[in-house]
């Protein structure tokens, strides 16, 4: 597959994964959902582990430091937001996940050192988080149900944002394979799931034949191959011309909910969501031509469902993203 059409396949892996997962709750329970996902996901990167003929990482305490990413960056997100679009529609759901670099710039500032405000990014800061109070909007402000749904997708984002940067202060200076650290992530992440299967399987989950191509897709694709078709993009276009993706996730998530699902975005939600792109753009500038092909692509590590921003200083604190 070219790269050009990768690109467009990652954008529309992870734009439906709100989609997928708004089908798969038709028949499961958000745990169940993420319980799913995460076990398909292993297999999946398991797969591309052995193509590529990558080695599982041995040392112990990396393992330690990979499963505070897994509960961080998969585990408790994967189920706020499979909680959450049980009261909210799968395009708000994708919309709000695109304030991730914008929290991920925050967590940043405070916990890295060379990671301080300047003008330019306090802009940005400022443009995105008002971009987030128009998406929550009149309604969402009223309270109720569909205001902890919307602040159980930014607890989602908050925890990939400090994902982030935990991964950029602890694992990336290793220097491992991409895909040796997601399949280690994942992985962790699926036998904490597995491991509590027994308080899962109640209610007993109905499977059709949509849920099961959710599922199927929302694990493979979405956790799965979407890393490998990152990593692809990477290589040939460079970190920051790769998160370009980042633009155009929350557009496939909105259009396939209003398509698929026949939701019906407010006036808030396209308003909101240029104010969080335009501050994310503002934040971390924008893609632009990289010189050449990258030569070592598994230290800029990808974005995921577009939750994070393009950053040319910063590749390696994006790393992959469940959603």
């Amino acid at each position: 597959m070219r790269i050009g059409a990768q690109f467009v396949a990652l954008a529309c892996a992870w734009g439906s994964s709100f989609l997928f997962i708004k089908v798969a709750l038709e028949g499961l329970t958000p745990a169940q959902v993420v319980w799913g996902r995460l076990v398909l996901g292993a297999l999946a990167l398991c797969a591309v582990m052995a193509v590529t003929r990558t080695r599982i990482p041995r040392d112990p305490g990396l393992w330690l430091r990979l499963s505070v990413v897994s509960l961080l960056l998969c585990v408790v997100p994967f189920l706020l937001f499979s909680w959450a679009e049980q009261r909210l529609d799968s395009g708000m759901a994708s919309v709000l996940n695109a304030t991730t670099p914008l929290l991920t710039l925050a967590a940043g500032t405070v916990a890295l050192a060379d990671e301080r405000l300047d003008r330019r990014r306090t802009a940005g800061l400022l443009a995105g988080f008002a971009g987030v109070l128009v998406l929550i909007g009149p309604a969402g402000l009223a309270g109720g149900g569909r205001l902890t749904a919307e602040l159980a997708c930014l607890g989602a984002t908050t925890c990939y944002g400090v994902a982030f940067v935990y991964l950029r202060r602890y694992i990336t200076p290793r220097g491992l394979p991409a895909v040796a650290v997601a399949f280690v992530q994942v992985t962790v992440a699926a036998v904490v799931m597995l491991a509590a299967t027994p308080w899962l399987a109640a209610p007993a989950p109905r499977i059709d034949t949509p849920i099961a191509l959710s599922m199927l897709a929302l694990g493979g694709l979405s956790t799965g191959l979407a890393y490998l078709w990152n990593n692809n993009i990477v290589r040939a276009w460079g970190a920051v011309n790769a998160a370009a993706v980042t633009y155009l996730t929350p557009v496939v998530g909105v259009t396939a909910g209003v398509i698929l699902l026949g939701e019906r975005p407010g006036w808030n939600q396209p308003l909101g969501a240029l104010l969080v792109i335009a501050g994310i753009m503002a934040a971390h500038g924008t893609p632009r031509p990289a010189p050449g092909p990258v030569t070592d692509p598994d230290k800029a590590t990808p974005t995921g469902d577009g939750a994070a921003g393009p950053d040319a200083r910063e590749p390696d604190a994006r790393e992959r993203v469940g959603l």
